[in-house]
């Protein structure tokens, strides 16, 4: 870093910083995540102003003759981005035992505060490279995700109008792809099966939304099902 900065290099440092915390941060409101625009500026803005007032503070870093301590610039900007991790872990939320969120937006408030270490600190094109590298993670990589299949669980609620062979229903369940985890069942004293609480899981196209699969639904004609409650 030069030991002295002019106001246009200060300038740009600072635009590249909120033009791409911007960008991303965009993208964290338009999918309705916590940390969105002004998050992700802030916080790229703290940290690109820490690495200036460290660059600014070169020439007086060092020990002297007479002095009793060393001014170390670097752990002004380092400390930040480790307190940052604070902010992260305050959007990670656990929803239940099996669903956790927020990850990837505690993930982009860390990643955008690097980016302002690095426009703050004069590598502007190693900026710009990593701002665009995650650009395209966050938009582009998202629907490349529903090409792939995975794992999905749920717990369901099954009363049933008439009682069912359980058997073959826990088969017909076996049959469209779902593994068992739970199973509670209830009895009527008099037909047999009444309700049913269970745990499923199955593999499918990645799908974020919450969603009860096709291949459950077509049971519920089947096996004289009364109420169906999901909880994905």
């Amino acid at each position: 870093m030069p030991l002295e900065l002019h106001w246009h290099q200060v300038a740009i440092r600072i635009a590249f910083a909120m033009l791409f915390s911007f960008i991303i941060g965009l993208n964290r409101d338009e999918h309705g995540h916590p940390a969105g625009i002004r998050t992700t500026m802030l916080v790229c803005l703290a940290a690109t102003l820490a690495q200036l007032q460290a660059n600014l503070l070169l020439a007086t870093a060092g020990k002297t003759s007479s002095s009793f301590s060393v001014l170390d610039l670097e752990r002004l900007p380092l400390g930040i981005l480790s307190g940052i991790g604070f902010i992260g872990a305050g959007v990670i939320m656990k929803r239940d035992h099996n669903t956790i969120s927020g990850v990837t937006t505690a993930a982009t408030i860390w990643l955008v505060t690097v980016l302002g270490l690095l426009f703050g600190g004069g590598q502007l094109w190693l900026g710009v490279t990593g701002g665009t590298v995650a650009v395209l993670i966050l938009w582009a990589l998202k629907y490349l995700e529903g090409m792939f299949h995975r794992k999905h669980s749920a717990k369901v609620q099954v009363t049933f109008s008439k009682s069912p062979d359980e058997d073959g229903f826990r088969a017909a369940l076996k049959e469209v792809g779902c593994s068992i985890k739970q199973w509670k069942p209830t009895y009527r004293a008099s037909t047999g099966l009444a309700m049913l609480e269970c745990e499923l899981s199955w593999e499918e196209r990645a799908n974020r939304e919450p969603h009860t699969p096709k291949k459950i639904l077509g049971l519920v004609d089947a096996y004289g099902v009364d109420s169906i409650t999901w909880d994905e």
